[in-house]
């Protein structure tokens, strides 16, 4: 009895401390708080976040926001919105996300709280990530590009500016899933290849379309391009069409003929320079009915062949066959976009379309037996092009070196600096000979280039002259001026 009264009269036992659960509300600035942690290597908190459905929607919804809202800050003028660019870049997140499940199929099994509670909580830390990074240099690079300080800044500063936010998130991205991953290593090795891919895609095999299009004056209403069947087979009749059409050669007259390619659609900076290209050799050379030109561009998407390494390809072979070969002298001129390793871009999205480099337009050049040629390449590190094209019989020309990026591709020039100083200026009305307008214009070029500020140097344009080529233009300038 008297231990039945103690028993009676004792307190009650506390309950033995609970293990701390996690938030029940959306966290979003622990999420934030704990992805700028991992941004700078270190571990997660995960008693401090909780995930759903609704959490990772939501960060989702944010990235996409995000980077529809920055992108349009690099655009001054008027903008059309691109629907169907929503619908691209979702591979590299299902690889990510697969990447997320290699480490932690199981979310049952946990070996310790380091370790993710489960796939769910490695993706959203990871978009939380994604979100910090786009807040910090997407800014940034929007406010350097307005400022237009991104044309003037030198190469390795323009690489920097790409390399940097990729190379961080990415190393902050293994490391979390190495840390808070499933310590199998098989896992890890899937979860690894799925990173590598989705960052490939991401920084250079399937980078996501561009949201925002600059609006054209006198643009009504903006479609997004349809490569429909008919108007893709319809390129290779447009083309012979333009090749039959050729003014055919003139025995004993040295015959000038052109090709003018332009394959980077949406810069109007491009399409204006091979016009002008074009104009200046049908009136100043004598090659009128004698020229071929390609563009990549809305407007022109059925009465223009496309500029295509296939559609040059063709365009070299076809002015082959009208020319006489070892007479006549073909003029390619080549505007776009250029890398440091000597790839000429192309741009006519959705449509894939490969770069051009200089081993290929000798190749094209060689087979069709094209003996006088005359080069030039528009393009940053057009240089590059130099060594690979030159013979005695070729004259090549380039806006640049090849360590030195070229200038006045930017969307708000009306020509490049160098087509407008060697073609609308000094082929058009000054002289005919190739040599005296590159070396008038390489002294107008720099002047410019100091006066607009550009700073990774001197573009220095090059030129190479072969011994024979030299002569034999300087006889169809004799027969020109006459």
């Amino acid at each position: 009895m008297n231990e039945l009264a103690a028993d009676e009269g004792a307190l009650p036992a506390a309950p033995a401390p609970a293990a701390a659960a996690p938030v029940t509300r959306f966290p979003l600035r622990f999420w934030l708080l704990e992805g700028a942690r991992t941004l700078l290597l270190r571990r997660a908190r995960w008693h401090k976040v909780v995930t759903g459905p609704g959490t990772l929607a939501l960060f989702v919804l944010a990235n996409a926001l995000l980077n529809i809202g920055i992108e349009r800050l690099y655009y001054d003028g008027a903008v059309i919105f691109q629907w169907r660019s929503i619908l691209s870049g979702w591979a590299a997140m299902i690889l990510t996300a697969w990447a997320c499940y290699a480490l932690r199929p199981d979310p049952q099994q946990r070996a310790d709280e380091a370790v993710a509670p489960s796939a769910a909580y490695l993706l959203t830390m990871l978009l939380a990530q994604s979100l910090l990074l786009s807040v910090v240099f997407g800014l940034a690079s929007a406010a350097l590009e307005r400022n237009g300080l991104f044309e003037r800044a030198a190469p390795w500063g323009n690489w920097a500016a790409f390399l940097l936010p990729a190379l961080w998130g990415t190393v902050a991205s293994i490391v979390l899933l190495i840390r808070h991953g499933d310590r199998v290593v098989s896992q890890r090795v899937q979860a690894m290849y799925g990173i590598a891919l989705a960052c490939a895609l991401t920084f250079y095999f399937d980078r996501p379309a561009d949201f925002w299009y600059e609006k054209q004056v006198g643009e009504q209403q903006y479609e997004p391009i349809k490569f429909t069947q008919d108007r893709v087979e319809n390129q290779l009749p447009l083309m012979e069409a333009q090749l039959d059409a050729l003014a055919p050669q003139r025995a004993g007259v040295a015959d000038m003929y052109t090709i003018v390619f332009a394959p980077y659609e949406g810069e109007e900076v491009f399409r204006r320079e091979s016009r002008v290209v074009a104009d200046v050799m049908a009136k100043r050379f004598d090659a009128a009915g004698r020229g071929v030109r390609m563009i990549n561009h809305r407007e022109h998407l059925d009465d223009t062949p496309w500029a295509t390494p296939l559609n040059l390809q063709r365009a070299i072979a076809g002015i082959a066959e009208t020319m006489d070969r070892d007479e006549d002298v073909l003029f390619i001129h080549l505007t776009s976009h250029g890398a440091s390793n000597g790839e000429l871009a192309t741009s006519f999205w959705p449509l894939e379309v490969d770069p051009v480099v200089p081993e290929d337009l000798k190749k094209w050049l060689d087979e069709a037996g094209i003996r006088h040629r005359v080069i030039s390449i528009s393009a940053c590190f057009a240089g590059a092009w130099v060594a690979p094209l030159s013979n005695v019989d070729t004259l090549v020309m380039t806006a640049s070196d090849a360590d030195h990026t070229s200038y006045g591709c930017g969307k708000k020039s009306e020509l490049t600096f160098f087509g407008r100083a060697m073609y609308d200026e000094q082929l058009r009305t000054k002289t005919r000979s190739f040599a005296e307008a590159h070396a008038a214009a390489r002294l107008i070029i720099d002047q410019r280039e100091k006066e607009a500020g550009k700073s990774d140097g001197y573009s220095n344009p090059q030129i190479s002259m072969g011994t024979r080529i030299g002569p034999y233009l300087e006889k169809l300038r004799a027969r020109l001026e006459r």
